[in-house]
């Protein structure tokens, strides 16, 4: 005769064993795929994000604006706006970083450069988180579409721009109009401490007109006063918010990877494809935005 007052095997489902006062055994039945739905789910985003975080951080060394891949993905989830921003800050920061590290040989002989302009970058990224932080979460929610439109802008007309403004620049160590170039490098660290989808094409832009170096230097230069912005805007936000932790770590992850494939085959790829996709995506974000939100 069963005894049924023995304790059941604990890989049995709570709803399926005995509770207090009830004599009726429980019967162990094999695992239905409900029982595994949001492991399935959870596994699949987790894909999900990983590989925008992959894809973020190689357009991030190659062309900027990474943040139109992830930051669309998080809130395809669900992710709040606002936790969806700082999150994506806080995860691209590695990939940024590695990106940078990538293109070391275009950074030498750049340091002076480095220290003035990284200096506008962290006051900016500063200024721009604090804005994020304070600012209420609505206005954050009317403001970025028009900064996702401005910034699938700027990638379509990225080409044009670098085509106009190289060469265009004073040959002089410190640049044309040095307070010009500071001031503006601020500016776009304010930006992309707020939200930083082109915050990349921006400084390629700005730092093209008023710097004599061609496009691969200004890009290992953008590299890095990007990561001063995302690493400052990102330190605000682990202090003064609430991220996603899981899905921070697995954009670190991925964008640190996409860091070193941007930084190595980067430039064997065709700039029009990666753009392509950047607008694609942005325009996705766009429309989730205006029609599904």
């Amino acid at each position: 005769m069963p005894r049924f007052n023995q304790r059941p095997p604990t890989d049995v489902p709570w709803r399926l064993r005995p509770t207090a006062g009830h004599s009726k055994p429980y019967r162990k039945r094999p695992p239905s795929p409900a029982d595994y739905g949001s492991q399935v789910t959870g596994i699949g985003a987790a894909s999900v994000v990983a590989l925008a975080g992959v894809a973020a951080g190689t357009m991030n060394t190659v062309v900027g604006s990474g943040t139109l891949i992830t930051f669309p993905v998080l809130l395809s989830l669900g992710v709040p706006p606002v936790t969806a921003n700082v999150s994506n800050t806080i995860g691209l920061v590695p990939g940024t970083f590695s990106g940078a590290w990538g293109y070391r040989r275009e950074l030498a002989g750049q340091r002076d450069r480095l220290l003035r302009l990284g200096s506008a970058s962290l006051i900016g990224g500063i200024a721009g988180a604090l804005l994020l932080l304070v600012l209420p979460a609505g206005v954050f929610r009317a403001v970025v579409p028009v900064l996702i439109l401005l910034a699938v802008a700027l990638v379509i007309a990225q080409p044009r721009l670098s085509r106009r403004f190289v060469g265009q620049a004073h040959h002089t160590s410190h640049g044309r109009h040095p307070a010009l170039l500071w001031a503006l490098v601020l500016l776009t660290g304010v930006y992309g401490g707020y939200f930083g989808a082109a915050q990349g094409v921006l400084l390629v832009a700005i730092m093209g007109a008023l710097l004599d170096s061609n496009l691969q230097r200004v890009n290992g230069l953008k590299n890095v006063l990007s990561g001063v912005v995302n690493a400052v805007a990102g330190l605000l936000f682990v202090l003064l918010s609430d991220p996603n932790w899981v899905y921070v770590a697995l954009i670190a992850i991925g964008s640190t990877i996409g860091g070193q494939l941007g930084a190595v085959v980067g430039r064997r790829l065709s700039p029009v494809v990666l753009r392509a996709v950047i607008v694609v995506v942005g325009l996705a974000a766009l429309t989730k935005f205006l029609f599904f939100s």
